[in-house]
């Protein structure tokens, strides 16, 4: 493998503090709301008017083909109702969403979160359920709240057990993390990693962490990746991760992360050793090609995926081989927005992008337990692998989320609307 000696050290004297501190200039207080704007739009996130009139069409077209498809008879009791409900359920928002997160606990099956994407300081969240009983989807008003400007991410505590309290993580100018009770939802804690500022660089993304759910990793544009313990509301680890903006975080394990970034390169890192990372891929020209997405396959770590910005191929990585991708997975036909490993299952992926597309793929094919094969290099080189199901949604599809309480459900996020699918 790649071992890199990452100029950790280095660089943070240089900013005048040690391996666990990071000096980072931030934007002047009257600065801050415009360089968070200047952020989401670098994102690409800003939906254009030409795009939202698309997607109104297209969710006419939808509708139209829904009302002509649905009949007025009702379906027998027992178990033809069961295999004959519908497994699309549909929420619409009042405003566009982004962020979007499935709940682990076993007692609040088929609850999500979902944040908005609103170009302005206020944004909302959203705690929604579905009701299996009648098929719909349902907000809880008292569970909706402000927040400061759209989140970049949301997850649940990693509490399947329910054994901690509700919590829910949110990134943006800060990590905050909300504690969820039946009847409202209350801020626990604000984090700020730059103990020389009451304000810090944007949060681009975070990952907490399900081994142990008291660690919550996050990414910055500020090049860093700093490493939480919520429990102590406390700094565990800063690092310089990258030579740009960190784009993604995610969680191998215990005390092993790995990180993508503007600067075109996966960098993993262990805990143990914060002076070194090991470069996994680095993309054919870093200079122009950012990695934006990344997401490790928790049954088997040995694998990782990451999506290369305004790229319709997703390239699957092996950590044991790096440089030369599994395999890229080329059938979207516009830019891959997000990706998720199946919860339940080692060889199985979902993608989603632009082309309003939702591919799951198999990958038990390329793998075989080694990396660099033939076989994996002629299905890189020619694209061969074709998806197993695919999902057409109403517009381009900005998030996906694959539930791992409930591994029969993906979510996918377009425009305002939340779609949960069978799969």
């Amino acid at each position: 493998m790649l071992r890199q000696k990452c100029a950790h050290r280095k660089r943070l004297e240089e900013r005048g503090g040690d391996h666990n501190e990071v000096l980072v200039s931030v934007p002047s207080p009257p600065a801050f709301a415009a360089y968070f704007r200047i952020f989401v739009h670098q994102e690409r996130w800003r939906v254009t008017e030409r795009a939202r009139q698309r997607e109104r069409e297209r969710e006419r077209e939808r509708a139209e083909r829904a009302s002509m498809g649905s009949g007025g008879d009702r379906t027998p009791e027992g178990s033809e109702e069961q295999q004959k409900r519908s497994e699309i359920y549909t929420y619409e928002a009042p405003w566009h969403i982004y962020a979007m997160n499935w709940s682990v606990r076993r007692d609040k099956k088929y609850r999500l979160a979902i944040a908005s994407l609103l170009e302005q300081y206020p944004n909302r969240v959203e705690i929604v359920q579905l009701d299996d009983s009648t098929g719909e989807i349902r907000s809880d008003p008292a569970l909706s709240f402000e927040h400061p400007y759209p989140p970049t991410k949301t997850i649940f505590i990693p509490d399947r057990e329910c054994v901690r309290p509700d919590l829910l993580a949110t990134s943006a100018d800060f990590l905050r993390v909300w504690r969820i009770h039946d009847d409202r939802v209350e801020l626990k804690s604000v984090l700020n990693g730059n103990k020389n500022s009451e304000f810090c660089g944007p949060l681009t993304s975070f990952d907490w962490n399900e081994a142990e759910p008291r660690r919550i990793g996050t990414s910055s544009i500020d090049t860093t990746c700093t490493i939480w313990d919520v429990e102590r509301e406390a700094v565990d680890t800063q690092l310089i991760a990258h030579d740009k903006e960190v784009y993604d975080i995610a969680w191998g394990g215990v005390g092993v992360f790995a990180s993508v970034s503007a600067d075109g390169s996966v960098r993993v890192f262990d805990l143990r050793d914060k002076e070194h990372s090991t470069i996994i891929y680095e993309a054919s020209d870093s200079v122009d090609t950012p990695l934006v997405r990344l997401g490790w396959n928790k049954q088997d770590p040995r694998y990782m995926a990451t999506i290369i910005m305004d790229s319709a191929k997703v390239v699957v990585l092996d950590i044991r081989f790096p440089t030369l991708p599994v395999v890229e997975l080329q059938r979207h036909q516009a830019s891959v927005n997000a990706i998720a490993w199946a919860p339940h299952s080692s060889c199985h992926i979902c993608t989603a992008g632009d082309d309003s597309q939702a591919l799951i793929w198999d990958l038990s094919s390329v793998g075989n337990g080694g990396g660099g094969s033939g076989q994996q290099a002629t299905a890189s080189a020619e694209g061969g692998l074709d998806p197993i199901l695919a999902y057409t949604a109403g517009a381009e599809i900005e998030q996906l989320q694959w539930s791992s309480s409930q591994p029969d459900w993906v979510a996918i996020a377009f425009s305002t609307k939340l779609q949960i699918l069978r799969v």
